[in-house]
């Protein structure tokens, strides 16, 4: 039975050498076999995370015409509220059943002082995982923090509301999809419904488990590793208990490299096998992807 792994940052950011060194090698495993993992000790404050959370609800609690002034109209700025069904993250499926709305570095500025520490704490965490990605694939520790320092990140607040009535058949609140980027942080609540697929294509829960932040490896990082860190399909369900009646929150930090990086296979990457994508700039590869889904 394939599991996600929980590994201690702490052990990385404050340990010896011997100990960072196992670390990196969970790090490594957990983006070579499954692309996800749980983080203990982030380093983010849970009052922050709370503030956040607390935020997000007050929004999507608004009337809808209230949320719809700030609709997502441009498909360059990647920001802005995303109404229910609108995003189907499988094309082969009814629009998902959840609402959003996505905050880049620039617009948090201009929402709450909370939302802009967090967005500063998450590009933090998300630079403390590029760090250990690149010592995993014997690159300079920096490799892959100065490819992401322009910061071209988005902070996601998402409802999935109580289901009244029926799904329409094949609909769920999130589609299976792999997420765009390089890394995914995601803090969810205690109502679940997120899966993932292990690459023997099995589906597994992936709950929420107390003081961690889930990382997964996205699309970028599978490319510019030829594979060797996997990017993985995951979905959120429709709960089959009462828990269905009520609503779901979470909160997910998409970290994605300088949009004129180019993604070519790594030559550390190249010793099992040659290229398996052609190079592609990143930000023509989010927009291709942001295109396809909306």
């Amino acid at each position: 039975m394939v599991t996600i792994p929980v590994i201690d940052l702490t052990a990385f950011t404050n340990g010896d050498t011997i100990t960072r060194q196992t670390v990196i090698k969970q790090i490594y495993q957990a983006g070579h076999e499954i692309g996800f993992m749980y983080l203990q000790n982030s380093g983010i404050s849970k009052d922050l995370i709370r503030q956040v959370f607390t935020h997000s609800k007050y929004f999507f609690n608004l009337p809808l015409e209230v949320k719809q002034k700030q609709a997502w109209s441009d498909e360059f700025s990647n920001t802005g509220y995303v109404g229910l069904e609108k995003e189907r993250l499988d094309p082969n499926k009814p629009g998902d059943l959840k609402e959003a709305f996505n905050v880049n570095q620039q617009a948090a500025v201009d929402i709450d002082a909370s939302i802009v520490a967090f967005y500063n704490s998450c590009t933090e965490l998300a630079n403390t995982v590029l760090q250990a990605f690149s010592l995993a694939l014997e690159l300079p520790e920096d490799f892959l923090i100065i490819r992401h320092n322009q910061e071209n990140h988005t902070l996601r607040l998402l409802h999935y509301p109580p289901l009244q009535t029926p799904p329409k058949p094949g609909q769920v609140r999130a589609g299976e999809h792999s997420d765009y980027g390089s890394i995914t942080l995601l803090f969810q609540d205690d109502i679940g419904g997120l899966e993932v697929q292990t690459a023997s294509g099995e589906w597994i829960a992936a709950p929420t488990i107390p003081d961690t932040v889930i990382v997964n490896t996205g699309d970028l990082i599978q490319r510019w590793t030829n594979h060797v860190f996997c990017s993985t399909k995951h979905r959120v369900m429709i709960p089959s208990d009462n828990t269905m009646k009520q609503s779901r929150y979470s909160i997910a930090f998409f970290c994605h490299p300088n949009d004129d990086i180019e993604i070519a296979c790594l030559e550390s990457c190249q010793k099992e096998q040659s290229p398996i994508y052609s190079p592609i700039l990143a930000g023509e590869y989010l927009l291709s992807r942001l295109q396809a889904t909306y």
